[in-house]
């Protein structure tokens, strides 16, 4: 970690596992990125990210928005949750949802996803069956910036790596895993050290 670079703090939103939430814990706790995790909120109350929130000691916020809420009372329900939260940089680390074009507006060039393709190809789901179908070549993960349009925000890192001929979604997705574990918090420091915006 660059010492003369302050760290920013950092929100997470996660869904389930949150195997990136832990790339990024790993490489803070490393000196690998100038972060501060502040807080990390999921809208699943059994997400296993929520836990390793807690074990970092770090606010662990389950959002509770009904079965199916729109994503004009998700966004509500989310902005109260960060409410009083400091934060320079909200993460999407497998968070399920898709926020509305308000929401992402109000936080225009301060919302990072990661993405399992090398965007602009594979938008939206199943994309480790969907380069098997194809036939591609290539596969690997996108970290870029949100904004209003799905998957189609301004690319900062991506890492691939060849298909192998004996290459299943299940391998692919687990390539594409480590792709992601790699990239992500090396983007997140690019944002720390101002190397980065919209």
């Amino acid at each position: 970690m660059n010492q003369e670079v302050s760290p920013i703090n950092i929100v997470v939103l996660a869904s389930g596992y949150g195997s990136n939430l832990q790339a990024i814990i790993d490489a803070i706790n490393t000196n690998r990125l100038s972060a501060r995790l502040t807080a990390v909120i999921s809208d699943q109350k059994n997400a296993f990210a929520l836990e390793r929130a807690q074990r970092e000691n770090v606010p662990a916020i389950y959002v509770n928005a009904g079965k199916k809420p729109d994503r004009i009372e998700f966004d509500r329900i989310l902005l109260e949750a960060l409410y009083g939260l400091k934060f320079e940089l909200i993460i999407l680390a497998g968070f399920m949802r898709i926020l509305s074009a308000e929401f992402v507006e109000r936080y225009h060039g301060c919302i990072m996803n990661i993405h399992p393709s090398l965007l602009p190809r594979h938008k939206g789901m199943n994309t480790h069956e969907r380069v098997l179908r194809n036939g591609d070549e290539f596969h690997g993960a996108t970290v870029h910036f949100v904004t209003p349009e799905l998957d189609a925000g301004p690319i900062i890192l991506q890492k691939s790596f060849r298909v192998a001929f004996d290459d299943t979604a299940e391998r692919l997705k687990e390539r594409v895993h480590e792709c992601e574990h790699q990239i992500y918090p090396q983007a997140i420091q690019l944002f720390a050290e101002s190397a980065i915006s919209i």
